[in-house]
């Protein structure tokens, strides 16, 4: 079993066919196969040694598992750039590039690093070493989620149930950091990325955020430096490099850190930043990597990147234990839970989450007063019962939207300022699970060539909050409105101004805008589940997607 690609299979494969061997297919992995078959054959190894020597010829990303009819109790596992774990049960072991694969079975894991591999031997147990064959004891981790967390709970697709898990999760990823009555921070000395408070710290009045990943120290050589927060606050550039979902989540952290802690932030894809000319100044800048499973081989090529140029990088994943959780000089976890849906969802709302934590802790007491401090993070806690009143209040209606609309062939998302990257992500959530070509811009751009596309059989999806460039967003639905545009909005409770307007108006709960993202994605998340389903499509698998993109 083979997920990765193998860069010099042609070479490879015509090197064996000279030798005899034919091959069924063009794919990489039948070459893989042959390579250790021929090794195995050649040199009358047995089956881990001839995986060591044929992995020796490859060049490429590999998560492997191989067994042989003439080595019946071994199976070899092998990783390099692709994820591989190993679960550990009563008497039986299980090999996964996820550990929601065997989460039914044990919560025991082993989590292989690049250029490892594991021996397991029926009734004499497993063995971790290099490929190059020195011995290793690796950690036994302990994971946190349970069999309920990976079932569908009673709903028709794991997709729904995750949209419908956000209260839940926000909340999980808010708890023991987020204190309305709070504890003072947690001296900087030793942290985690779990964040919690201590339970004897004094107490204060002033709301308070405990993140203990940026609590810890930094070291450099054996010698302590400074906490991760320290560096984050006199940092002179902010980039955050994410793929999909993770990248819009980092467009809407770009708004927030610009908005309360005064840094400059680039938004980098994480598959082009290692391909530029970036320039990097160690000194200067902290680099962010998002990625919900922490295996995202372009973020993780990304992290690699930066820290080849000595910079020091935060890791914001959902999977503890992940690559990037054990690279990076720090991080948070987001605590979401599993996703099993591949359209992302209660992974995004987390991950802005965390990143408006992050930005709160940062600018506390540094770049915004104590009132704007202390009147955003009551909001903030607030949010996960907002969420559910959006969905208890609206799903019937977004139900009647999708059908409306279900057999569009294009639409557009339009937002402006902190719903800009929204309107992204809910283009991207359309086209992923319903196939619908689907396009994100900020508002004001229609005029510069989207609007040529708008007539009566497009619908258009609006975010207009009423924030602080409201009437600038009225103006652009006016604009589509005299094209004859079918025009949808999300707006704030109370707002009956655009009810006139539109076809549709959704209204959420009116919120400070910086938070407003956690908010205005929910309807485009259940509108886009339910025209998916009406279209008959899998929402859990589409089409040529997978969850986790462990290959360039």
């Amino acid at each position: 079993v083979h997920n990765g690609i193998i860069e010099n299979f042609k070479t490879l494969k015509e090197s064996l066919t000279l030798k005899g061997h034919k091959f069924y297919s063009d794919t990489d992995t039948e070459v893989l196969v042959k390579l250790i078959e021929d090794v195995k054959t050649t040199t009358g190894l047995g089956l881990e040694e001839a995986v060591r020597q044929a992995l020796s010829h490859v060049v490429g990303a590999y998560g492997i598992c191989v067994c042989s009819r003439e080595d019946p109790d071994v199976l070899v596992a092998a990783r390099l750039g692709s994820p591989l774990m190993l679960g550990i049960g009563e008497g039986e072991w299980f090999v996964a590039s996820d550990a929601s694969a065997f989460l039914e079975y044990t919560r025991q894991v082993v989590y292989l690093n690049d250029g490892e591999m594991v021996v397991i031997r029926r009734g004499a147990g497993y063995q971790v070493s290099t490929i190059k064959g020195n011995k290793l004891d690796p950690e036994v981790i302990e994971l946190e989620g349970t069999l309920e967390s990976i079932e569908k709970g009673g709903y028709s697709h794991f997709m729904l149930k995750e949209i419908m898990e956000q209260p839940t999760s926000l909340e999980n990823c808010m708890r023991g950091r987020v204190k309305l009555h709070a504890s003072a921070p947690p001296s900087p000395v030793q942290g985690s990325r779990d964040g919690k408070a201590p339970d004897d710290a004094p107490q204060q009045d002033s709301p308070h955020i405990t993140l203990g990943g940026i609590e810890q120290v930094l070291y450099k050589d054996g010698q302590e430096l400074e906490t991760m927060l320290s560096r984050l606050q006199r940092a002179r550039r902010i980039i955050i490099c994410g793929c999909g979902t993770s990248w819009h989540a980092g467009l809407v952290g770009e708004y927030i850190f610009e908005q309360l802690c005064k840094v400059p932030v680039e938004v980098e894809y994480a598959s082009e930043f290692r391909y530029r000319a970036v320039v990097l100044r160690p000194e200067e800048d902290i680099v962010m990597v998002i990625s919900q499973s922490g295996e995202t081989a372009d973020t993780l090529a990304a992290l690699r990147h930066a820290k080849s140029f000595g910079c020091t990088v935060l890791g914001i994943c959902n999977t503890v234990g992940s690559t990037i959780a054990r690279e990076t000089d720090g991080g948070i976890y987001l605590h979401a839970g599993p996703e099993i849906g591949v359209a992302s969802t209660k992974a995004f709302t987390a991950q802005v989450m965390v990143l408006t934590m992050l930005a709160l802790r940062m600018a506390q007491n540094h770049t915004i007063d104590d009132k704007e401090y202390r009147d955003l993070v009551r909001q903030m806690a607030a949010l996960p019962r907002q969420v559910e009143r959006i969905i208890q209040n609206n799903e019937e209606k977004l139900k009647e939207i999708g059908k409306v609309y279900r057999y569009a062939q294009h639409c557009l998302f339009l937002g402006r300022g902190y719903n800009y990257p929204v309107a992204l992500e809910g283009a991207l959530k359309m086209k992923e699970i319903s196939y619908i070509h689907a396009e994100g811009y900020p508002a004001a751009e229609m005029k510069h060539g989207p609007i040529a596309l708008i007539d009566n059989l497009m619908p258009v999806f609006f975010i207009a909050m009423q924030d602080s460039i409201y009437e600038k967003v009225k103006s652009n639905i006016q604009e589509v409105r005299a094209r004859k545009g079918c025009v949808i909005a999300i707006t704030d409770e109370g707002n009956d101004e655009l009810d006139e307007m539109c076809e549709y108006v959704i209204h959420i709960p009116k919120v400070h805008e910086v938070l407003s993202p956690i908010l205005t994605v929910i309807p485009m998340q259940l509108l886009s589940y339910h025209i998916a389903i009406m279209r008959g499509c899998d929402v859990d698998m589409p089409r040529n997607l997978a969850k986790s993109v462990t290959t360039e």
